[in-house]
């Protein structure tokens, strides 16, 4: 990309506005800090790998992607296979005593942290502070006033019984480990049309602690704030940023940090269906009563004035890949804890993966071996070439849109050695995959793939065999799974077996903003030319990011 260029997905006018979401697409549950003119942002991961992502800003509007602190979730045991919504959620990013610190909750197995001199690394391996179930969205705060060090934490209801409360600790100040069994310090059953009450951040303020914890649940919820003279309480309540009349629905759950000038900015997630929990931006300021108040008096700004900080270069997190040497780039995580072979280095370009052998063949949100990233949250073109060089009959390898429901198309070695163009879907309920649109040859092993996708995230399959692009299947609607958004996904897979199945190569991987939608519900049956209605599961063209309805996790 040269200086005159902009990135396709970049919040950064140009002008000196921004406009949110300033991350438009998945960074779930964001939380941020400043160290020196650097600003960093971490996520939830949830079951992928590598996790904990680790974005950067000069200017809290263009962010890159500069790495992640967790190579491997643990127990490594439990992430074999993918657990889509469980794993890594709501991080905590700090900074303290010249080291980076990340402490998250696993609903399954308890509160976790890792550290690491430098953000680059290199992170120690997670270390388990508190188990238990249904521990969530752990954060620590080192008193710089008292030496003491403290931790607070939500819950998960799915695993403990027990949701819309705030339990805290005295920790540790190395932090390994907690000092007490932890006390109740706020019970959202006592604060009138509070629930779901979690995402708690910790704070020193101007002589108070205080907590900045959403409520109300991701779909509809609100931010609010805490304070209290001690840490353990007692804590008063205000809803300091919420919907209004704007159309950012559950505007919460996320970070403030401070600018060298003295500005103050938080940075929260908006739920959006399909594209899962994007970031937006919001100008802060602490009012004449010591009270924050958030965005434009409480509710959420789109466009505004980009925080009083040294112009940088646009920028956005990087969608492209061509592979260099077989390598694939930061923004590429396994559904699962990888394992050696998968992708294979070499000379050229392209990425290299084997056809895994697994008895899930047919249902690829089962496979652990699909390499995603995340799926822009605004209309986009997806295009990869693919060669399937894999000669084990039912060895396939292809492009996904993947969720609780999926689509993929791509190529197959057929029983009598033929390859062919499939295109197939599955639905949440499906066991397994179904045709999407009729099977045709595809004599040389190689195609271009496509995606178009529109708002709502429904998307049009395409392939081109060698005579121009033909469209395939009806327009499939996106949907994420519980709490992740749905996935671009590149994968090889063959039937369950003995030996080496072979390999499909992937070149020049590209993601293109889109202008207008031009995906409607109407498709080609397969490139034959006949115009077909959608319908069913792989048709549906409702607008997911209006009515599908997300549940809390806790």
């Amino acid at each position: 990309m040269t200086g005159q260029e902009k990135p396709a997905f970049t919040a950064d006018l140009g002008d000196g506005t921004y406009r949110n979401p300033v991350l438009n697409a998945d960074w779930s549950d964001p939380d941020l800090l400043r160290v020196g003119d650097d600003y960093y942002l971490t996520a939830s991961s949830f079951g992928r790998a590598p996790g904990l992502p680790l974005l950067h800003s000069r200017d809290l509007v263009n962010w890159t992607l500069i790495g992640h602190a967790l190579q491997r979730l643990e127990p490594a045991r439990e992430f074999k296979k993918p657990r889509h919504d469980c794993g890594v959620w709501a991080p905590a990013l700090r900074h303290h005593d010249d080291r980076f610190w990340i402490f998250w909750g696993d609903p399954d197995h308890g509160v976790f942290q890792v550290n690491a001199p430098e953000i680059r690394g290199p992170w120690t391996r997670p270390h388990l502070i508190k188990a238990g179930k249904g521990l969530i969205d752990a954060c620590p705060l080192w008193d710089e006033d008292s030496g003491e060090a403290y931790l607070v934490h939500g819950w998960a209801r799915s695993r403990s019984g027990i949701k819309n409360r705030l339990t805290g600790h005295r920790m540790r100040p190395d932090g390994t480990g907690l000092l007490d069994e932890g006390k109740l310090i706020v019970d959202g059953d006592r604060i009138p049309g509070w629930f779901t009450l979690e995402g708690p951040k910790l704070y020193r303020h101007d002589g108070w602690f205080w907590i900045f914890a959403p409520a109300g649940g991701v779909e509809t919820g609100w931010q609010g704030a805490f304070r209290s003279r001690g840490f353990f309480g007692p804590y008063e309540e205000r809803v300091v940023l919420e919907q209004g009349d704007t159309d950012v629905n559950g505007p919460h759950q996320g970070g403030w940090v401070t600018t060298p000038s003295g500005e103050h900015w938080f940075a929260h997630f908006q739920q959006k269906g399909p594209y899962g929990r994007v970031v937006h931006l919001q100008p802060m300021r602490w009012g004449r009563d010591g009270w924050p108040v958030i965005g434009d008096e409480g509710t959420p700004v789109t466009v505004h004035r980009k925080p009083d900080l040294p112009s940088q270069p646009l920028s956005a997190p990087a969608t492209d890949d061509d592979f260099p040497g077989g390598r694939f780039g930061r923004q590429w995580q396994w559904t699962a804890n990888p394992q050696d072979g998968w992708a294979t280095q070499h000379t050229g370009d392209g990425l290299r993966l084997s056809c895994v052998r697994s008895a899930d063949a047919d249902d690829p949100r089962k496979l652990a071996n699909v390499l995603t990233q995340r799926l822009p949250g605004a209309p986009c073109t997806v295009e990869v070439e693919l060669r399937l060089d894999a000669e084990e009959p039912g060895a396939r390898a292809g492009l996904t849109v993947l969720g609780d429901a999926f689509s993929w198309i791509g190529l197959e070695r057929g029983a009598d050695g033929t390859v062919h163009l499939v295109h197939r879907f599955g639905d949440p309920v499906a066991e397994r995959e179904r045709d999407a649109a009729h099977p045709r040859m595809a004599p040389e092993g190689r195609v271009r793939l496509r995606i178009e996708v529109g708002a709502g995230a429904r998307c049009r399959f395409s392939y081109d065999l060698g005579g121009g692009w033909e469209s395939s299947g009806q327009v499939f609607a996106a949907t994420p799974w519980r709490w992740v958004g749905a996935l671009l996904g590149l994968f090889g897979v063959a039937p369950s077996g003995g030996g080496h199945a072979g390999a499909a190569t992937f070149t020049r991987f590209r993601v293109a903003a889109r202008e207008t939608d031009g995906v409607t519900a109407r498709g080609t049956d397969g490139g034959t030319g006949r115009t077909t209605t959608t319908g069913g599961a792989a048709g549906r063209s409702t607008d997911l990011g209006t009515d599908r309805t997300t549940a809390s996790p806790a």
